[in-house]
């Protein structure tokens, strides 16, 4: 006769399979971590960063990674306008693409800024973009027409934007930012960088704070 199996033994069992399976998904979802490998820190600017304020050598440097298709980042972009006129002249603010991969759009409206900064457009077509989220964000299927409707109503050369949209270096481009946030521990956006460091967001003031902070050092 076999001797039966005690109900405490299978409950704990069960616990220790729950507990091995809770930990590999923590660690599956734990954001991406700096390159070990890199020796250094990483920096946040390349030379071909697209920096919309620009106050000087002794500036202090802000730099979003954002992805124009996230309502973080839409919700963030007046602020960001605030402090961009506040702290005029005291900052260096630099954009970076970091395309999220369930946003449809957000590699074709980073294309989209791309061919624009190619025109010395990128700032107009990042406003334009924001402004028009609600419009082309959350959709089933990629929708260039409309960032290509963007770039005519903004008076750009459509033959210059075409060839920029379709030459793959451009491409290349915005995925050199996403791998270089994804070093940097990006994992989100907006994420924030000031002078170096990444800041935690967690109320709406956190970043002015550490704006103000870094400028009055």
């Amino acid at each position: 006769m076999k001797t039966p199996v005690k109900a405490p033994l299978i409950a704990l069992a069960v616990a220790i399979v729950l507990l091995v399976v809770g930990i590999i998904y923590a660690l599956s979802q734990r954001p991406a971590q700096p390159d070990p490998d890199a020796g250094e820190k990483l920096p946040t600017v390349r030379t071909d960063s697209h920096v919309l304020d620009d106050g000087g050598p002794d500036a202090v440097t802000v730099v979003e990674f954002l992805d124009f298709e996230c309502e973080a980042c839409g919700a963030f972009a007046p602020i960001v306008e605030d402090l961009r006129a506040t702290y005029d002249g005291d900052i260096r603010y630099v954009v970076r693409y970091f395309p999220l991969p369930g946003h449809v759009n957000s590699t074709p409206a980073a294309l989209a800024a791309e061919a624009a900064a190619a025109q010395g457009r990128f700032e107009d077509m990042f406003h334009r973009l924001f402004a028009t989220q609600a419009q082309w964000g959350e959709q089933p299927t990629e929708t260039p027409a409309v960032f290509r409707a963007f770039a005519e109503e903004l008076g750009l050369d459509m033959a210059a934007y075409d060839a920029a949209i379709a030459d793959p270096a451009t491409l290349a481009r915005v995925q050199q930012d996403k791998r270089d946030g994804e070093r940097l521990g990006v994992a989100s956006t907006p994420t924030f960088f000031v002078d170096g460091e990444m800041v935690e967001i967690r109320e709406w003031d956190d970043l002015e704070q550490a704006i103000a902070k870094a400028v009055g050092e």
